[in-house]
């Protein structure tokens, strides 16, 4: 028996469709891709968590899984970690809490955005609403109308 004689087991090894190989390969001009779109792009692949724009499930976090929480906690995006209800990457990012589901012990909820249902909820509890605060940036482009104004103390030494 010699390494040239040697192949793999019948079935095993599939022969690798070779697509844009013209017509007459079945899978010529748009390789099966269909015509235009993200999907047919090279690299267009949507992220499995996309939902067309609306927050990820991941990201939201509902007033009905404040039940895990005893009363008088203090529930922030460090403690829904700790409990699995997100993984720690999605934590470090923006938290909104929805209002779906009930909550019946006084909580304080700190995160970053609340639905107005969920604040109704949390506040008929007898609870409280903290929001983070996010970081907010300078716009580093001038307004054309800022060209028109005069500098405050300018001259005047105020």
């Amino acid at each position: 028996m010699k390494l040239s004689d040697l192949r793999p087991a019948p079935g095993s090894h599939k022969v690798e469709r070779r697509v844009g190989r013209g017509h007459g390969s079945g899978r010529g001009k748009t390789a099966g891709r269909g015509t235009k779109g993200q999907k047919a792009r090279t690299g267009g692949q949507i992220h499995r968590a996309f939902n067309g724009g609306q927050t990820r499930l991941s990201k939201r976090f509902n007033v009905g899984d404040l039940e895990l929480f005893d009363a008088g906690t203090q529930v922030a995006p460090e403690q829904l970690v700790e409990r699995h209800l997100m993984s720690a990457a999605e934590a470090r990012g923006l938290v909104k809490v929805l209002g779906d589901g009930e909550v019946d012990r006084a909580l304080t909820v700190r995160a970053h955005k609340f639905s107005a249902s969920a604040r109704a909820k949390i506040e008929a509890a007898g609870g409280t609403v903290e929001i983070i605060p996010t970081k907010v940036y300078e716009k580093t482009k001038r307004r054309k109308d800022e060209k028109t104004k005069t500098p405050v103390n300018q001259g005047t030494g105020e």
